[in-house]
């Protein structure tokens, strides 16, 4: 199941409002992401279709165990490539805004050599 690049955002920010909060909102995730109240909306119905997030009995967003799963698999090319980039001299920023980018377009393939890479030489 493909995801569009703007999916995978949305999950990512539900999953690290999630790890702060047990109660995340819509508006939570349009202030984390600087988006729009229906940007939100139209995001979240188009997850909820594929089966990745779903409303707890308050109304409150959780990802579903497919929608953790691939958050979890985000969130470390994330950290990863984020923390490779800073070992290279790059500023936290820049690694942070870099990493947001590259983590969208890099294959898996690529991402495991990089993890071997930085596991064998102790920066992973």
């Amino acid at each position: 199941m493909a995801i569009l690049e703007t999916g995978e955002m949305y999950v990512e920010a539900i999953y690290l409002l999630s790890l702060e909060s047990d109660k995340v909102r819509g508006k939570d995730i349009g202030n984390r992401i600087g988006v729009t109240r229906p940007s939100v909306s139209r995001a979240l119905n188009s997850l909820r279709e594929r089966g990745l997030v779903r409303n707890d009995s308050n109304g409150y967003i959780k990802l579903t165990e497919g929608g953790l799963i691939l958050a979890k698999h985000i969130y470390e090319r994330h950290h990863l490539l984020t923390r490779h980039l800073m070992s290279l001299g790059v500023d936290e920023k820049t690694a942070e805004e870099d990493a947001d980018r590259i983590e969208r377009f890099i294959s898996d393939t690529t991402f495991d050599a990089l993890r071997a890479y930085m596991i064998k030489n102790g920066t992973a």
